[in-house]
Parts: C-alpha cells; structure tokens; sequence
C-alpha cells in the first residue's frame, strides 16, 4: 500500500494528511509539519528556530522537563521538535496500545510548553558551549563560510543553530513569539502512519489540535545568488586544507527538465566513486580522499556546492582543478558510458528508496510539499530511462552560470 492524500477538518479548515496504514509492527508515527516556520523565519535573530525547537524538548510548564521526558519514556512515547530550513517539524512515535496517551502528552506540550527563563538559560549555555567546540571544527567553519559568500543578506547567511552572539540576545519572549507565529491551522501539514485506521486518527487529532489558531498563511520567499565568484581564505592551525565550493543553478522544482539536473548532478559530483569530482581529484591525482558536488533543489532556493579536503600544500591546485572540471563539464557534457551509469543505479535503487513505512511517507509529504503529483517519480525515473545523450548535454551547457563557482577555504 503507499501513502494517500487525505484531509481532516478542524475548526472549518482543511488540514492536508499524508497517511498509509501498516500493520506490520503496532506503531504509529506521526509528524505536525509547519510551513514556512524554519529558520527561513528567524529574519532578525539568528536561531530562534532552533532555539524554539529546542525549548519544545524540554517538556511543558506545570511538569517541568524531567517529568515529562520520564511520562513519555515510562508509556515508550517519543516526541520531539525539530526544525528545517523551510520547515518546523514535532515528531510523535508511541506502540499501537498507548496511541491515546501519546496524543494526550502532545496536546499538553502544545498548550503549555515550558516557559521557564531557567530553561531558556539552560539551552543557552548548552548551545553555545557547543558553538565554542565548533570553533575547532574547520569544516563546519568552510562551509558556513561559503554560506556567508552565497546566500549574503538573506537568511541562509548564517547557521540554523545561530551564533554565539545571536544566541546571547534570545529572550524568553522571543520564543513564545515565535512558536506562537509558528503554531496554526493555515500552515499545518500532516504526515502520519502505522497501525491505526483514518477515523481514529482523525478523531484523536481534531482533539489534540482544536485550540490551535487558524492564523494566516506564510508566503515562501525565494532567494537566488547574487554572489559574483569569490574565494575567501581563514588562516587556522589546521593540518588540511578544508574546501568548499558552490555557486548558482537555476532551477525549480516543478520544472519539466529537473529531472535533467538529477542525472548531471548525480555524474558530476553525486554518485561517489565514478563520479567525474572523485575520479579527477582522488583516483587520478591522489588529491583527495573524497570529493563531492551535488545540485541541490529546493522551493526557496538553489545552488550547486561540493566540498573536500586535501593537503597544505595541494589546496591551490585543487581549487583550480574543481574549477576545471566544472568548466570541462559543461562544455563538454557527459559520455554515453557515464550516462547509462547513471541510468542503471538510478533506476535500479528505486526499490531501496521506499522500502520503509518512513521513507514512503517523506517521499509522499515531499512530493505534495513540492506541489508535484504522487505518481511523479515513477514519471522521473521513466524520463531519466529514456533521456538521450545530446538532449542531456544540451540541458548542461545551457547551465553556463554553474561555472561561476565561489570558494571557502581553511589552511594553515
């Protein structure tokens, strides 16, 4: 059985479900999807998505963290927020037989989270004791770093954790703003499945979410990269040469030929061994010991990035190689034999990538989150299997703003 598209009515709205039952194990999963409410939303103060996130882990008010992280853990109930770029996710996972009581700790979190400043002192300290540790972590600075060249003045700019001192400023208003702009009908989406039929879970959920505001719905800002080509270097005591590189690709998710950019973005970076990055950086020349580069989609955005590490010493030469081997690909294209590669793996992994009750749910909430029909990646992959050579190369070379590639570099 896959996934369905159902809707359940609260308060006069519609609220879009994702479902498939399976009765295989007796569990139900359940995610509250909110859109447009990731840290595409933190605008003015770096992390408050995160942060918020993390504040909804620490239980509700009256029971206080430990409490309630010990009801939940007692009934083997799982909840736990989490937060996308786009996206701000509470995810709820129980057994079959305790479904009523996980609905039940829900409802609570989402009528009393735990305001507490102790709380909000407590999340501070942790995560800025672990933006401290990550002062030391030279590849997580590259590639924040090449985010800074990219995606300047916009909210991609800056990690989805904040800064240290973005972090100091959050105040426990800030957050209660920010759920409570969070937390509404309009921008809800639902994915849900298990041992459970739809009534029960409609019922259970039309309980557990009527107090929730219908508020207004959030119009998705796209950016694009205005970035010209740029290469920034951090000098640290580092023993390699940490680079990343990205620049842009202009695409849509709904574009007829993106199916195109899979295939390209899979030869040229994604694919692993094979792969025309891996095989020029690290098999050919021993630069590297990996090397990676994909195009990466999204309604907000797109861009091309990759990244590897080398030796002090060969980190110029790579940096020109990466740039050479973008260049040669999108004057060149790609060979008959790289493509029926291409070919093979992608539609020979198909089955792997939906063998899971919640892999064939993220892949149902993404094609409906993408505004794309359910039976779309049958259609790709019949596409991609009929793709010709010259109509491939052509997509390619049509891509000439991939060329424009920015670099991030740590060295010593």
């Amino acid at each position: 059985m896959s996934a369905q598209i159902k809707h359940i009515t609260i308060n006069n709205t519609q609220i879009p479900v994702i479902f498939e039952k399976q009765t295989t194990l007796p569990i139900l999963n359940m995610q509250l999807v909110f859109q447009n409410s990731g840290s595409i939303q933190d605008k003015d103060l770096n992390g408050i998505a995160s942060f918020s996130a993390l504040l909804l882990n620490e239980g509700t008010k009256r029971l206080g963290s430990t409490a309630f992280a010990s009801k939940l853990e007692s009934n083997a109930i799982s909840i736990n927020t989490t937060n996308g770029f786009e996206t701000f996710v509470i995810e709820v996972s129980s057994l079959k037989e305790v479904n009523n009581k996980a609905f039940k700790f829900l409802k609570e979190l989402l009528e009393d989270p735990n305001y507490d400043n102790k709380v909000i002192d407590k999340i501070k300290t942790i995560q800025i004791g672990s933006l401290k540790r990550k002062e030391n972590d030279y590849d997580y600075i590259s590639r924040n770093l090449l985010k800074e060249i990219l995606f300047k003045d916009t909210p991609l700019q800056y990690p989805s954790s904040g800064t240290i001192q973005s972090l100091s400023k959050i105040k426990l208003e800030d957050v209660k703003g920010f759920i409570k702009n969070t937390f509404n009908l309009s921008n809800l989406i639902i994915v849900a499945g298990g041992d459970i039929e739809f009534e029960e879970l409609e019922k259970n959920i039309i309980n557990t979410l009527e107090t929730l505001p219908l508020g207004e719905k959030k119009e998705l800002i796209k950016f694009e990269i205005k970035a010209k080509p740029t290469t920034k270097e951090l000098i640290k005591d580092t023993q390699q040469a940490y680079i990343y590189f990205g620049s842009k690709f202009n695409a849509f998710v709904k574009d007829e030929d993106v199916y195109m950019a899979k295939v390209a973005s899979f030869i040229l970076g994604g694919s692993g061994f094979g792969s025309r990055l891996m095989e020029e950086i690290r098999v050919k020349r021993g630069l590297a010991y990996s090397a990676y580069g994909y195009v990466s989609i999204n309604k907000s955005h797109s861009y091309f990035t990759g990244y590897l590490q080398t030796k002090l010493e060969s980190a110029k030469e790579a940096q020109e190689l990466v740039s050479k081997i973008v260049n040669d690909f999108v004057k060149e294209g790609v060979t008959k034999e790289e493509l029926e590669a291409a070919k093979n793996f992608l539609t020979g992994s198909e089955p792997l990538r939906t063998e899971t009750l919640s892999q064939r749910l993220n892949r149902a909430f993404n094609l409906y989150y993408k505004g794309l029909e359910q039976d779309y990646a049958q259609k790709e992959l019949d596409k991609i299997q009929n793709l010709k050579l010259e109509d491939l190369n052509n997509y390619i070379k049509s891509h000439i703003e991939i060329k424009d590639l920015s670099f991030s570099i740590v060295r010593k």
